[in-house]
């Protein structure tokens, strides 16, 4: 097996369930064949796919509890030899296949589908983002992160083994035109899932930031449970004094918080306002930057945002395919959950924690037109429609995030072997 081995930037947390790997120098350029590239693993299932047993493959993958070192040969036999009809997607990275893992590739183990993501030696994308997968997936475990089974660092191949999400990506329910509707509870789900992996993220005794939150990262299991996956260009955050990192701009244009692109000064609120502009695709149905719009509509926050705080513009922004699926007011407090996250001050943007207990009262199976009287509040959440966010739910929480934080919710549920960072709900 290659040489894989550590490097101070690439240490997440101290207590690894793999171990650390150390960063090779790499000589591979970038050429114009990559630039093509512009799907990732978010194609890892058509979305009408039916697998045979989603509930036994959900129970084995809760058992595969530490990273896999897998050979080169095991993973060419899952794959058939990585043969193009076992071909999910295609990224910067490279190539994802599907296969499937159980006793006969290796005694012991469980049978699981799988999704084989195998790095492009000369892709934009290359050992540095493979280490960074490896380090940052392999010690942290949450339902709303795409779990690592497994990865292989042979001679000069890089792969990494995940469980397979059989939904695929938001990317493709949202955008594809083939694709049914995704309905209003359904999305308000997702929005909720994708928050707790971050809040997760960010809670860590040493918080991580994501720096790529975009829906086609955002892989949906058998029950429509987001999950974040891609952790290429994740970084570990501020600690002690530090108010941010520095580092170069990275990310997706359309998603990057702006003052991380002018400045190149990552935080987590930049994940936060990331985050926003999923939830306005969510709620608009619309992508984040679409060229085949007028010119005044074709950078999705631009347009929206200023109708976010407006009660009598709100309503002409959202789906039209959610018609008669939402309360007025719990479309208000999604737009103003919006509207808060995509604040150009990234002070004046909640924590993901905040997020999060807003999004939960949205949850209810019972959130029919008439739910809400217009006077109601959600939950005692951190934003009212009308404008002014309640701080005190930022006081209460800010103290559990940001940099040298650790762990103190009462939630025994924290990840077992790895960091002590917090489950969140």
């Amino acid at each position: 097996m290659g040489n894989c081995g550590t490097r101070e930037e690439s240490a997440v947390v101290s207590h690894a369930q793999v171990p650390q790997l150390h960063m090779l120098p790499t000589t591979h350029g970038h050429t114009d064949k990559d630039k093509k590239y512009n799907r990732s693993i978010s194609d890892l299932s058509d979305p009408s796919s039916t697998p045979r047993n989603f509930e036994d493959s959900r129970k084995n993958a809760l058992l595969y509890t530490h990273v896999i070192a897998f050979t080169l040969y095991e993973l060419e036999t899952i794959t058939k030899s990585f043969r193009s009809d076992y071909i999910l997607g295609e990224g910067g990275f490279g190539t994802v296949y599907k296969g499937y893992i159980d006793e006969n590739v290796r005694v012991g183990l469980k049978s699981l589908p799988v999704a084989v993501k195998v790095l492009n030696k000369e892709g934009l994308q290359g050992h540095r983002e493979w280490l960074t997968e490896v380090n940052f997936l392999g010690q942290l475990r949450h339902p709303n992160l795409v779990k690592l089974i497994g990865y292989c660092c042979e001679d000069d191949h890089r792969l990494l083994v995940y469980e397979f999400m059989f939904r695929g990506s938001l990317e493709n329910h949202l955008f594809r035109k083939a694709a049914v509707s995704l309905s209003w509870a359904t999305r308000m789900m997702i929005a909720l899932g994708a928050a707790k992996g971050l809040a997760f993220l960010h809670n860590a005794e040493r918080p991580v930031i994501y720096r790529d939150f975009k829906t086609s990262n955002i892989l949906l299991d058998s029950d429509y449970t987001a999950k974040l996956s891609d952790f290429g260009l994740a970084k570990a955050g501020p600690q002690g004094d530090e108010t941010h990192v520095s580092t170069r701009v990275m990310g997706t244009y359309g998603y990057a918080a702006p003052e991380y692109v002018m400045t190149g000064h990552l935080t987590a609120r930049s994940d936060v306002y990331s985050f926003g502009v999923v939830l306005l695709e969510l709620l608009t149905g619309r992508k984040s930057v679409d060229k085949t719009r007028p010119s005044k509509e074709q950078n999705l926050v631009d347009w929206a945002r200023p109708k976010l705080n407006d009660k009598r513009k709100l309503l002409q922004i959202i789906d039209p395919r959610l018609e008669n699926q939402y309360s007025v007011r719990a479309a208000q407090k999604a737009c103003s959950l919006a509207y808060y996250c995509l604040s150009q001050n990234p002070k004046a943007r909640p924590l993901m924690s905040d997020v999060v207990e807003t999004l939960e009262p949205l949850q209810s199976c019972g959130d029919s037109v008439n739910e809400y009287s217009s006077s109601s509040t959600v939950g005692g959440g951190a934003f009212a429609m009308g404008g002014i966010p309640d701080y005190r739910m930022h006081h209460r929480f800010v103290n559990n995030v940001g940099p040298g934080a650790s762990c103190r919710s009462p939630n025994p549920n924290c990840s077992p072997g790895g960091p002590a960072a917090c489950r969140v709900r």
